[in-house]
């Protein structure tokens, strides 16, 4: 019996094992196909306001094994050219800028443009297996009339691989191979001034309702403090020995005394007025049914006693 248990244990223990090892093998492989798809070059944000100033990032990472990326070569579009594009340096790479001149000038508020950056290049760096790099540019402002904006790029290796990330999706077609970068762009729904402007009040309104709430729970508590207070002391009057609460303090009691000090006087101010309104002025009892009274009220025995006892007649 005992064998019998021992061997379905080990049977169950190994069909644990082999279960656990189908299942990593098939997570690696999923992991081990999904890896080129991910490593696409990238921009974020996604998505940004139509003629707006935007801080853009290009993830570029290593999809190679023995290989590390030493060029990455961006082009900036020129049918839709940006005014003002500006490069943040990488430290360990070198920054090449290209510009070409524009056949209609762009005119912003910061001035009118003749020439626009057509194309910006990083090398002298690496990138190596497994690793990945941003590289970030400045563009001001965003093209308008347009719904998207692409961002062709060519990657560089080590080992003489060129792979160029310039396709654009198409409208009812898979997904590109090698997609270009994009970013959308969106309407803005009111002008950053005008939200600006409205922020003050709303924020002011909010303020000053919360405010109200926190001056009427002061007064709230204040309120229940002294009623505290003065059970507190009530309940001492009425019972001596008891003792006060352990967070009672000499100043508390004097509030509490105070308090009912002027209950106190209070309630007296109102026996007062209820007995002058019970007794009213000018019928005090005369003099003369003063003195009739007290005769009336002298015991029987002392008249008895004031009498002289009359003699007997004899027959």
């Amino acid at each position: 019996m005992a064998i019998s248990r021992a061997r379905s244990r080990s049977f169950s223990r190994s069909r644990t094992l082999c279960r656990a090892t189908i299942v990593g093998t098939a997570t690696a492989a999923m992991l081990l196909f999904a890896r080129p798809a991910s490593a696409h070059i990238t921009v974020t944000p996604g998505s940004v306001p139509a003629g707006s100033a935007a801080v853009l990032t290009l993830h570029v990472p290593n999809e190679e094994v023995h290989a590390s990326t030493i060029k990455v070569d961006v082009q900036i579009p020129t049918i839709h050219p940006i005014a003002r594009l500006l490069v943040e340096p990488v430290p360990g790479w070198s920054i090449s800028v290209r510009t070409i001149t524009l056949a209609k000038p762009i005119t912003t508020d910061d001035g009118t443009f003749n020439q626009a950056v057509s194309e910006v290049i990083w090398s002298g760096g690496r990138i190596r297996p497994g690793q990945f790099q941003d590289f970030t540019i400045s563009a001001d402002p965003m093209p308008t009339g347009i719904s998207q904006l692409a961002f062709k790029a060519i990657q560089t290796y080590s080992s003489g691989d060129i792979v160029r990330w310039i396709d654009l999706p198409q409208p009812g077609q898979p997904a590109p191979d090698h997609p270009a970068p994009m970013v959308a762009l969106t309407t803005a729904t009111a002008p950053a001034g005008a939200i600006r402007a409205s922020a003050p009040p709303a924020a002011s309104g909010t303020d000053g309702f919360s405010r109200a709430l926190a001056l009427a729970g002061l007064l709230v508590a204040l309120l229940a403090g002294l009623l505290a207070l003065t059970a507190v002391r009530q309940a001492r009057r009425l019972t001596p020995g008891i003792r006060a609460p352990a967070g009672t303090t000499p100043a508390m009691d004097r509030v509490g005394t105070a308090s009912e000090q002027a209950s106190d006087r209070l309630l007296a101010g109102a026996k007062g007025a209820a007995r002058r309104d019970q007794a009213p002025a000018g019928t005090k009892p005369a003099n003369g049914s003063k003195g009739t009274a007290r005769r009336d009220q002298v015991p029987a025995s002392t008249k008895a006693a004031g009498r002289r006892p009359q003699p007997r007649r004899r027959g």
